[in-house]
């Protein structure tokens, strides 16, 4: 009797050392899903400024429905007048408010859209903290950026770029 409670108590002691390591091999998977959305995104928007030699509107600076309109569907209207789907979305992905980051990456199950800055004025980077504060990140040298704030700090990004 003794060795059974001995053997369950070592397989409470692992499985109470096992679950925080689950814990954050999900939320870096995740974080990993989110930012190779990110890519898609900025891949979808490169190939539209490879279709039509401008990149597409967005006011907003996120991946609202408009954005998603334009990028995801053949309808021919906001300058997408070939009717190209340059961007498939996975329904996790979205909601009435455009593309977001899936349940679960923020606590209480929230989602946020994807911020995006695009350099029209041919600068050769980007200022992410125009649009999103709390980042320490300035200056990307990138035509196209697409991110979330990190859910554990608000002060980097997920995305394509660190």
């Amino acid at each position: 009797m003794v060795e059974l409670l001995v053997v369950i108590s070592i397989i409470g002691l692992l499985a109470g050392l096992g679950l925080p390591a689950i814990n954050g091999a999900i939320q870096a998977g995740k974080k990993a899903e989110v930012a190779a959305m990110a890519e898609s995104i900025k891949t979808a928007v490169n190939a539209y400024y490879a279709e039509y030699s401008e990149y597409p509107s967005n006011a907003s600076g996120k991946t609202d429905t408009n954005f998603l309109s334009l990028m995801s569907t053949t309808n021919t209207n906001g300058g997408n007048y070939r009717g190209i789907a340059f961007l498939e979305v996975p329904p996790r992905f979205t909601n009435a408010s455009g593309i977001v980051t899936p349940r679960g990456l923020y606590k209480g199950g929230g989602q946020s859209n994807f911020f995006i800055l695009i350099d029209t004025q041919g600068l050769g980077y980007v200022n992410p903290q125009s649009v999103s504060t709390t980042l320490t990140n300035m200056n990307v040298p990138s035509s196209v950026a697409v991110w979330v704030v990190d859910p554990t700090t608000n002060k980097k990004a997920v995305g394509t770029f660190k």
